[in-house]
């Protein structure tokens, strides 16, 4: 299904607005997202071409965040988060529930993921005063 657009500078790949929009990274995690379901236009599983304009309503599942968004302008460039906020416009129902979840977490004391990888120096100095502190004890 081929959609016809009257103006292109009235339509933009969903991937790329939701990168310029400051939802994803890049725009390559945008097209995993998609692909994985986390995003719905006007209620359907679409593709990363997808074209949206003015006017389509988003679905956007990340991580345990989700956003309910109604798409306000077109912007092909990745600008400030000020700027950004202005592609869209989030309902009320949505934010409320998103900022409902974040003080439950932050109450809850659910931490940020640790990092992975090797400890740094700085965590291998604290690891190596901890053991020879609990050997001198015992």
């Amino acid at each position: 299904m081929t959609e016809r657009v009257d103006n292109p500078a009235d339509a933009i790949r969903l991937d790329k607005w939701l990168w310029a929009a400051r939802f994803f990274k890049t725009r390559q995690l945008a097209i995993e997202a998609i692909n994985g379901g986390k995003v719905h236009v006007d209620g359907q599983r679409v593709k990363p071409s997808r074209l949206i304009r003015p006017g389509s309503r988003l679905e956007i599942h990340k991580d345990s965040l989700s956003w309910e968004i109604e798409v306000r302008a077109i912007n092909t460039q990745r600008r400030p988060a000020a700027e950004a906020a202005l592609l869209y416009a989030e309902s009320e129902a949505s934010r409320l529930r998103r900022q409902e979840l974040v003080r439950e977490r932050r109450e809850l004391g659910v931490a940020a993921p640790d990092r992975k990888g090797r400890p740094t120096k700085r965590d291998r100095r604290r690891i190596q005063r901890f053991t020879e502190h609990g050997d001198s004890v015992g």
